[in-house]
């Protein structure tokens, strides 16, 4: 291992790429309380995989497993991760979790941690024993990704499948087949492929080095809930969910973002400002639209982010202002 070879720390959460089955057929009963046996550690992934050591010197986070279960563990990777990319002998980060959540966990790493250096996540569809694993392959290429220079400043990445995606735009859409990170509309950011890692376009919403969120090293976030819109919704769950101590509602909308039967309910609540309500929509494609149909004053438009990302940039604006105007602005800008 030469010295000249760049850092990366290596960081694991809970996931399927270090997960072992019962054996090599078992691809979906591998989790540590069904198999029997535990997760690899950081160490023993990279004992199992020296090829990394041939693209980068691997340091093994000593706090890892890290949980990504809630939006205050969420808040904890963040903090660790920009702790571990200021220190100076450290060119990048990748950090190996489960595919369930790794959009939103990237997307919240990508508004909250503050460098220019590459973050790179990964996960697998097969655990690490399964025959035509793909966990290995992602792993290897994370590295290569995190230790090449043209990765800076593109924010956080997710890298499975040779293709490497933007935190903002990624999303799984299969659940268990290899090719499930899809960028949708948007397309990938490059690849690592055999011979090199490419890129051909780069992320223009503001991310990383350029956000103005900070994290504190305490304090709870404010509460987020989404609902989702159905012929069987009814109303009563915005309510509810304020009840619940929500300030801030993401509504799933049909459509270009349609409130279907919570409608008057929403507007009321967005009217009286007693939680900030945001419009995006269940599709999965398109944006939803300022001052469009569906809109009510007082209501903001979630552009083209899932659900699940709106509801975590909405998180994060409402520590800023609960002013619908300012955090549109948030929703036009990251």
């Amino acid at each position: 291992m030469s010295s000249a070879l760049p850092k990366i720390c290596l960081l694991l959460g809970p996931g399927t790429l270090h997960s072992q089955g019962s054996d090599r057929l078992d691809t979906y009963r591998y989790a540590p309380w069904r198999s029997g046996r535990p997760r690899l550690t950081g160490h023993e992934l990279v004992a199992a995989l020296p090829e990394l050591l041939q693209f980068a010197q691997i340091e093994v986070d000593g706090e890892s497993p890290h949980e990504v279960a809630t939006v205050e563990d969420l808040r904890r990777l963040a903090l660790r991760i920009e702790g571990l990319v200021e220190r100076p002998d450290v060119s990048g980060v990748v950090f190996v979790q489960g595919t369930n959540t790794l959009e939103e966990t990237a997307f919240f790493l990508h508004l909250t941690v503050h460098t220019t250096k590459p973050v790179v996540l990964t996960g697998a569809q097969r655990p690490f024993t399964a025959l035509s694993a793909d966990g290995p392959a992602n792993l290897v290429d994370a590295v290569r990704v995190a230790a090449t220079p043209e990765a800076a400043g593109k924010g956080v990445l997710a890298v499975t499948n040779n293709e490497i995606n933007s935190a903002r735009d990624v999303t799984k859409s299969h659940t268990y087949r290899l090719q499930t990170f899809r960028s949708r509309d948007i397309g990938v950011l490059g690849y690592a492929d055999a011979d090199r890692v490419v890129f051909y376009r780069a992320p223009v919403r503001r991310h990383t080095a350029q956000s103005e969120f900070r994290l504190g090293p305490t304090g709870e976030l404010p509460r987020v809930y989404i609902l989702y819109v159905h012929a069987g919704a009814c109303a009563g769950l915005a309510d509810a969910a304020i009840d619940l101590g929500a300030k801030g509602i993401v509504v799933a909308g049909t459509g270009a973002g349609a409130t279907g039967a919570l409608r008057e309910e929403l507007a009321a609540i967005a009217r009286e400002g007693r939680a900030v309500i945001v419009r995006s929509s269940r599709v999965g494609e398109g944006r939803v639209i300022v001052d469009d149909n569906w809109q009510e004053p007082g209501m903001v438009a979630a552009d083209n982010l899932s659900p699940h990302k709106a509801a975590l940039l909405l998180c994060l604006a409402l520590t800023k202002t609960q002013d619908p105007e300012r955090i549109q602005r948030f929703f036009d800008e990251y």
